[in-house]
């Protein structure tokens, strides 16, 4: 071996033993696609479903259930009749024309703002979780310090780009107050960007109103921070409770997810062209409503997604129909100009199986070739999202992060070091000891902590755990090494303070532990 060659073995083994024994987890920038994306349509078939939301929202019409709501279409221009909402196409297209196609999220950490829309794109974990299965893989009601666990984890893994919010419901702390809570674990465990509560419009005043503490009032007024999700109710209706917070984060002009609730086959049609056609509606709706409340606030298309079993009823995931309506709905985002959300690792499983790794797969590949910017969900859910799964919480992750160096293309930056390799080695050599390969090993090729690729012989003498007890042995592994990212103490105390006030101002009537 020659002098260089033994120094660039050296700088090799030295480079895997830090590798080992230091962990990076420093969060991925926003991911940037560079792949091609799949895009069933062409420019007839889009003017088709656009057509026929149009109808829809003409003719049809949609349910604001709200009389502010009401009032606002009003005076937008929009026929309303009672309850009932007829916005015209023209009016549709000039109210969504002014929504961002771009922004920046500005998390309190700036080296983890994140640019998003167009190509650019960030990984959120799942919310909403009644139940979780712990660290010993039991499935039990959550309480705030689970809420914490996965926040902390959130901040470890460097595929996932926010901490959500209530990830898992924090049962020991009554409902009315909770959200209080949720929110102050997600900014005070991790500084990555977050979410926000919209379980009532009150409460979506209380997070922004700790979020002006965060960031300041006037931060707010120019600045993306969080995000608020508003569900519309499918077929066709959007609720006071929704509306209001929609106009709570909008008014202080932060984004919200428009997310019709699509179950499809029950409360769309049980065809996907048609379904798509509903949900498209349903969403630009939503959207319009957007800019009446305030004109170039940012707004992102949404939809929470499944189709449902014709033979039991119960909501799937992972079929074939699911990815081929979010291979519509980004285009039909695209043909808008709006950037757009939807859920990715989805399982219905119960326990982190086989079932759970297939649907999950499916829906992660199928939003990298729709071109999804916000991909919600992304980690930890199964039973149709009644469980979050900390195995399933950290493995997702690290699919999330091979699907990131997936989306991101081929390299080229080296390609003329590598071809020169080839005349080096020439016939029948190898290329471990190279310098190239020294140089290059640790992002040449993706290599999955969570996955056993060793001989079984190896594997039997290491224990034969199977993937469930590896991903829980990293989750442990990962609260221990976790290091609070330090929270400013004067902001962290009026966090405190706003809470306590706010704790004392809403009755606690809520039994805790309470199910629904």
């Amino acid at each position: 071996m020659t002098g260089g060659v033994a120094r660039h073995a050296r700088r090799g083994r030295d480079a895997r033993k830090t590798l080992r024994q230091t962990r990076d987890i420093a969060m991925l920038p926003a991911l940037r696609r560079n792949l091609p994306l799949t895009e069933p349509m062409d420019a007839e078939q889009i003017a088709r479903i656009d057509a026929a939301s149009m109808h829809i929202l003409e003719n049809v019409g949609v349910v604001f259930r709200d009389d502010i709501a009401l009032e606002d279409w009003r005076r937008a221009g929009a026929k309303v009749v009672g309850e009932m909402v007829y916005p015209d196409r023209g009016l549709v297209r000039d109210l969504i024309s002014t929504i961002p196609e771009t922004f920046t999220y500005h998390a309190r950490n700036p080296e983890n703002n994140l640019p998003f829309g167009k190509d650019r794109a960030v990984f959120v974990p799942m919310t909403g979780a009644p139940y979780l299965r712990d660290l010993d893989d039991v499935r039990r009601n959550p309480t705030l310090e689970d809420l914490a666990s996965f926040h902390k984890l959130s901040q470890m893994l460097p595929a996932m780009h926010s901490s959500a919010h209530h990830i898992v419901e924090p049962y020991d702390h009554p409902i009315s107050q909770r959200h209080l809570r949720i929110t102050y674990s997600s900014m005070k465990h991790s500084d990555k960007m977050f979410m926000g509560m919209t379980t009532s419009p009150k409460n979506a005043e209380d997070v922004l109103d700790m979020c002006a503490i965060l960031f300041g009032e006037e931060f707010l007024e120019t600045h993306a921070v969080v995000t608020g999700n508003c569900n519309g109710n499918s077929p066709l209706v959007w609720d006071e409770t929704m509306l209001g917070a929609m106009r709570a984060f909008n008014r202080r002009n932060q984004p919200v997810l428009c997310s019709p609730f699509v179950l499809g086959g029950a409360n769309t049609p049980a065809s996907v062209a048609p379904a798509v056609a509903q949900l498209n509606a349903e969403a630009l709706s939503a959207l319009a409503y957007t800019q009446i409340i305030r004109k170039g606030c940012p707004a992102i298309y949404g939809h929470y997604l499944s189709t449902v079993s014709m033979r039991s009823g119960a909501p799937m995931a992972g079929t074939p129909e699911i990815s081929l309506m979010n291979l519509m709905i980004g285009q039909m985002a695209r043909h808008y100009g709006v950037p757009w959300r939807s859920s990715t690792t989805l399982g219905g499983a119960k326990t982190f199986d086989a079932q759970a790794g297939y649907e999950s797969a499916v829906t992660l590949m199928a939003l990298q070739m729709a071109g999804a910017n916000y991909m919600w969900h992304a980690a930890g859910w199964n039973e149709a999202g009644m469980h979050c799964s900390m195995a399933k919480f950290v493995v997702d992750a690290e699919q999330c992060a091979m699907a990131y160096r997936m989306a991101e293309g081929i390299r080229w930056d080296d390609f003329d070091e590598a071809l020169a390799a080839v005349a080096e080695i020439g016939p029948g050599g190898h290329y471990l000891g190279h310098p190239h390969t020294l140089e290059n090993f640790q992002r040449a090729f993706f290599m999955p902590e969570l996955f056993d690729n060793n001989p079984i012989e190896q594997w039997q003498a290491e224990g034969a755990a199977d993937a469930t007890a590896r991903a829980l042995a990293h989750a442990r592994t990962l609260l221990a090494e976790y290091q609070e990212p330090a929270l400013d103490q004067a902001v962290n105390e009026a966090l405190l303070d706003y809470i306590a006030r706010r704790e004392r101002e809403i009755p606690a009537a809520d039994a805790l532990n309470q199910e629904y």
